[in-house]
Protein backbone atom coordinates (compact mmCIF):
# COMPACT_ATOMS: atom_id res chain seq x y z
CA UNK A 1 0.00 0.00 0.00
CA UNK A 2 1.29 3.44 -1.00
CA UNK A 3 0.14 6.28 1.24
CA UNK A 4 0.49 9.90 0.14
CA UNK A 5 -0.51 13.15 1.86
CA UNK A 6 -0.93 16.25 -0.31
CA UNK A 7 -0.51 19.68 1.30
CA UNK A 8 -0.33 23.27 0.08
CA UNK A 9 -1.72 26.76 0.42
CA UNK A 10 -5.49 27.06 0.42
CA UNK A 11 -6.87 27.42 -3.10
CA UNK A 12 -3.70 26.18 -4.76
CA UNK A 13 -5.43 23.20 -6.38
CA UNK A 14 -4.86 20.33 -3.94
CA UNK A 15 -8.27 18.74 -4.41
CA UNK A 16 -8.11 18.98 -8.19
CA UNK A 17 -4.64 17.43 -8.10
CA UNK A 18 -5.69 14.66 -5.70
CA UNK A 19 -8.76 13.82 -7.74
CA UNK A 20 -6.75 13.68 -10.96
CA UNK A 21 -4.13 11.49 -9.29
CA UNK A 22 -6.78 9.13 -7.95
CA UNK A 23 -8.13 8.74 -11.48
CA UNK A 24 -4.64 8.17 -12.88
CA UNK A 25 -3.83 5.51 -10.29
CA UNK A 26 -7.19 3.82 -10.94
CA UNK A 27 -6.43 3.80 -14.68
CA UNK A 28 -3.20 1.97 -13.80
CA UNK A 29 -5.25 -0.77 -12.14
CA UNK A 30 -4.74 0.21 -8.51
CA UNK A 31 -7.51 0.20 -5.92
CA UNK A 32 -7.57 3.80 -4.71
CA UNK A 33 -8.92 5.53 -1.62
CA UNK A 34 -9.07 9.32 -1.39
CA UNK A 35 -9.68 10.91 2.00
CA UNK A 36 -10.62 14.58 2.16
CA UNK A 37 -9.36 16.29 5.30
CA UNK A 38 -11.33 19.53 5.09
CA UNK A 39 -14.49 20.68 6.92
CA UNK A 40 -16.00 21.63 3.54
CA UNK A 41 -15.99 17.91 2.60
CA UNK A 42 -15.52 18.66 -1.10
CA UNK A 43 -12.27 16.87 -1.95
CA UNK A 44 -13.94 13.97 -3.76
CA UNK A 45 -16.88 15.94 -5.19
CA UNK A 46 -16.23 15.24 -8.87
CA UNK A 47 -15.56 11.55 -8.31
CA UNK A 48 -19.28 11.01 -7.67
CA UNK A 49 -20.98 13.36 -10.13
CA UNK A 50 -20.84 16.46 -7.96
CA UNK A 51 -23.15 15.03 -5.34
CA UNK A 52 -22.23 15.93 -1.79
CA UNK A 53 -21.66 12.85 0.34
CA UNK A 54 -22.20 12.81 4.12
CA UNK A 55 -18.96 13.44 5.95
CA UNK A 56 -17.67 10.98 8.51
CA UNK A 57 -18.36 13.45 11.32
CA UNK A 58 -21.94 14.01 10.13
CA UNK A 59 -22.52 10.28 10.02
CA UNK A 60 -21.01 9.72 13.45
CA UNK A 61 -23.15 12.51 14.89
CA UNK A 62 -26.28 10.94 13.41
CA UNK A 63 -25.61 7.24 13.97
CA UNK A 64 -22.96 7.35 16.70
CA UNK A 65 -21.64 3.88 17.57
CA UNK A 66 -24.03 2.15 15.16
CA UNK A 67 -22.28 3.67 12.13
CA UNK A 68 -20.62 0.97 10.06
CA UNK A 69 -17.75 1.30 7.60
CA UNK A 70 -20.10 1.37 4.62
CA UNK A 71 -21.80 4.41 6.17
CA UNK A 72 -18.51 6.34 6.14
CA UNK A 73 -17.45 5.79 2.54
CA UNK A 74 -18.81 6.10 -1.00
CA UNK A 75 -17.49 4.37 -4.10
CA UNK A 76 -17.08 6.74 -7.03
CA UNK A 77 -15.58 6.96 -10.50
CA UNK A 78 -13.51 3.90 -11.51
CA UNK A 79 -14.20 2.31 -8.14
CA UNK A 80 -12.31 4.98 -6.18
CA UNK A 81 -13.27 4.82 -2.50
CA UNK A 82 -14.20 8.31 -1.28
CA UNK A 83 -14.25 9.51 2.32
CA UNK A 84 -14.64 13.03 3.71
CA UNK A 85 -13.69 13.79 7.28
CA UNK A 86 -15.86 16.90 7.50
CA UNK A 87 -15.68 19.17 10.50
CA UNK A 88 -17.54 21.43 12.90
CA UNK A 89 -19.67 24.40 11.95
CA UNK A 90 -17.30 27.30 11.18
CA UNK A 91 -16.49 29.21 14.35
CA UNK A 92 -17.88 26.52 16.63
CA UNK A 93 -15.13 23.96 16.88
CA UNK A 94 -11.67 22.78 15.90
CA UNK A 95 -11.34 21.36 12.39
CA UNK A 96 -8.16 19.57 13.38
CA UNK A 97 -9.99 17.62 16.05
CA UNK A 98 -12.57 16.69 13.45
CA UNK A 99 -9.90 15.08 11.31
CA UNK A 100 -8.60 13.16 14.32
CA UNK A 101 -12.10 11.86 15.11
CA UNK A 102 -12.65 10.81 11.50
CA UNK A 103 -9.35 8.94 11.33
CA UNK A 104 -10.08 7.19 14.59
CA UNK A 105 -13.48 6.12 13.25
CA UNK A 106 -11.91 4.60 10.14
CA UNK A 107 -9.28 2.85 12.23
CA UNK A 108 -11.83 1.44 14.68
CA UNK A 109 -13.71 -0.07 11.76
CA UNK A 110 -10.50 -1.51 10.26
CA UNK A 111 -11.09 0.41 7.04
CA UNK A 112 -7.69 -0.21 5.51
CA UNK A 113 -7.63 -3.89 6.42
CA UNK A 114 -11.10 -4.47 4.99
CA UNK A 115 -10.91 -2.25 1.89
CA UNK A 116 -7.29 -3.16 1.15
CA UNK A 117 -6.50 -0.09 -0.98
CA UNK A 118 -3.28 -0.10 -3.00
CA UNK A 119 -3.12 3.69 -2.91
CA UNK A 120 -4.34 6.07 -0.20
CA UNK A 121 -4.35 9.81 -0.89
CA UNK A 122 -4.98 12.32 1.90
CA UNK A 123 -6.10 15.75 0.67
CA UNK A 124 -5.19 17.99 3.60
CA UNK A 125 -6.37 21.54 4.29
CA UNK A 126 -3.91 24.05 5.68
CA UNK A 127 -0.93 26.25 4.95
CA UNK A 128 0.92 24.94 7.99
CA UNK A 129 1.15 21.49 9.50
CA UNK A 130 -0.23 21.52 13.03
CA UNK A 131 -2.76 19.78 15.23
CA UNK A 132 -5.14 17.42 13.49
CA UNK A 133 -3.94 18.59 10.10
CA UNK A 134 -0.63 16.88 10.86
CA UNK A 135 -2.26 13.52 11.61
CA UNK A 136 -1.67 12.01 8.16
CA UNK A 137 2.08 12.31 8.67
CA UNK A 138 2.70 12.37 12.39
CA UNK A 139 0.52 9.35 13.25
CA UNK A 140 1.93 7.14 10.52
CA UNK A 141 -1.06 7.24 8.19
CA UNK A 142 1.01 8.53 5.26
CA UNK A 143 4.54 7.70 4.22
CA UNK A 144 5.24 10.56 1.84
CA UNK A 145 4.15 14.16 1.54
CA UNK A 146 3.78 16.09 -1.70
CA UNK A 147 3.42 19.87 -1.62
CA UNK A 148 1.38 21.66 -4.28
CA UNK A 149 2.52 25.19 -5.14
CA UNK A 150 2.57 27.73 -7.91
CA UNK A 151 5.16 30.44 -8.53
CA UNK A 152 3.12 32.94 -6.52
CA UNK A 153 4.98 34.30 -3.51
CA UNK A 154 2.42 33.30 -0.87
CA UNK A 155 2.13 29.79 -2.27
CA UNK A 156 5.91 29.40 -2.16
CA UNK A 157 6.04 30.80 1.38
CA UNK A 158 3.40 28.30 2.52
CA UNK A 159 5.23 25.45 0.77
CA UNK A 160 8.46 26.32 2.58
CA UNK A 161 6.68 26.29 5.95
CA UNK A 162 5.10 22.93 5.24
CA UNK A 163 8.46 21.51 4.19
CA UNK A 164 10.02 22.58 7.50
CA UNK A 165 7.26 20.83 9.43
CA UNK A 166 7.60 17.66 7.34
CA UNK A 167 11.35 17.63 7.95
CA UNK A 168 10.77 17.87 11.70
CA UNK A 169 8.38 14.93 11.56
CA UNK A 170 10.75 12.93 9.34
CA UNK A 171 13.45 13.20 11.98
CA UNK A 172 11.05 11.46 14.36
CA UNK A 173 10.55 8.59 11.94
CA UNK A 174 7.37 9.76 10.25
CA UNK A 175 6.60 10.70 6.63
CA UNK A 176 9.21 12.15 4.32
CA UNK A 177 8.90 14.77 1.59
CA UNK A 178 8.35 13.15 -1.81
CA UNK A 179 8.57 16.33 -3.87
CA UNK A 180 6.89 19.51 -5.02
CA UNK A 181 4.05 19.63 -7.52
CA UNK A 182 4.14 22.81 -9.58
CA UNK A 183 0.54 23.72 -10.39
CA UNK A 184 1.05 26.61 -12.76
CA UNK A 185 -0.63 30.00 -12.50
CA UNK A 186 1.52 31.38 -15.34
CA UNK A 187 3.25 34.04 -13.26
CA UNK A 188 6.62 35.41 -14.47
CA UNK A 189 9.64 33.11 -13.95
CA UNK A 190 7.36 30.52 -12.36
CA UNK A 191 9.49 27.44 -12.95
CA UNK A 192 12.66 29.20 -11.78
CA UNK A 193 11.00 30.36 -8.55
CA UNK A 194 9.87 26.85 -7.71
CA UNK A 195 13.29 25.44 -8.57
CA UNK A 196 14.82 27.84 -6.04
CA UNK A 197 12.27 26.67 -3.46
CA UNK A 198 13.22 23.05 -4.11
CA UNK A 199 16.90 23.86 -3.66
CA UNK A 200 16.12 25.51 -0.33
CA UNK A 201 14.05 22.59 1.00
CA UNK A 202 16.27 19.88 -0.53
CA UNK A 203 13.74 18.24 -2.83
CA UNK A 204 12.75 18.22 -6.49
CA UNK A 205 9.89 19.18 -8.77
CA UNK A 206 7.90 15.96 -9.10
CA UNK A 207 5.56 17.39 -11.75
CA UNK A 208 4.94 20.54 -13.74
CA UNK A 209 1.18 20.74 -14.28
CA UNK A 210 -0.01 23.23 -16.89
CA UNK A 211 -2.80 25.71 -16.37
CA UNK A 212 -5.55 24.10 -18.39
CA UNK A 213 -9.09 25.30 -19.11
CA UNK A 214 -10.18 21.68 -19.58
CA UNK A 215 -10.28 21.35 -15.78
CA UNK A 216 -12.98 24.01 -15.36
CA UNK A 217 -14.88 22.66 -18.36
CA UNK A 218 -14.93 19.15 -16.86
CA UNK A 219 -15.96 20.41 -13.42
CA UNK A 220 -18.81 22.39 -14.98
CA UNK A 221 -20.09 18.98 -16.09
CA UNK A 222 -19.49 17.59 -12.58
CA UNK A 223 -16.82 15.19 -13.81
CA UNK A 224 -13.07 14.84 -13.28
CA UNK A 225 -10.89 16.17 -16.06
CA UNK A 226 -9.25 12.75 -16.42
CA UNK A 227 -12.62 11.34 -17.48
CA UNK A 228 -13.83 14.14 -19.72
CA UNK A 229 -10.56 15.14 -21.38
CA UNK A 230 -8.20 12.17 -20.96
CA UNK A 231 -5.84 13.33 -23.72
CA UNK A 232 -5.37 16.96 -22.63
CA UNK A 233 -1.88 18.04 -21.58
CA UNK A 234 -2.85 18.31 -17.92
CA UNK A 235 -4.03 14.68 -17.90
CA UNK A 236 -0.81 13.58 -19.60
CA UNK A 237 1.32 15.28 -16.95
CA UNK A 238 -0.78 13.90 -14.08
CA UNK A 239 -0.21 10.36 -15.36
CA UNK A 240 3.54 11.03 -15.40
CA UNK A 241 3.28 12.28 -11.81
CA UNK A 242 1.41 9.13 -10.77
CA UNK A 243 4.17 6.98 -12.28
CA UNK A 244 6.80 9.08 -10.52
CA UNK A 245 5.07 8.67 -7.16
CA UNK A 246 4.92 4.91 -7.54
CA UNK A 247 8.55 4.66 -8.63
CA UNK A 248 9.71 6.77 -5.69
CA UNK A 249 7.12 5.73 -3.13
CA UNK A 250 7.28 3.61 0.00
CA UNK A 251 5.31 0.39 -0.45
CA UNK A 252 3.99 -0.89 2.89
Amino acid sequence: MYRFAVYGKGGIGKSTTCTALSCAFAEMGYRVMQIGCDPKADSTLYLHEGKRIPSILETLKKKRSTAELDDLIVTGYRGIVCAESGGPTPGLGCAGRGIAAAFEALEEREAFEILKPDIVIYDVLGDVVCGGFAMPIREGYADQVYIVTSGENMAIYAAANIAVAVENFRERGYASLGGVILNRRNVPDERKKVEVLCEDIHTQIAADLPRDNHIAEAESQLRPVMEMYPDCEYAVQVRKLAEYMIENGVNR
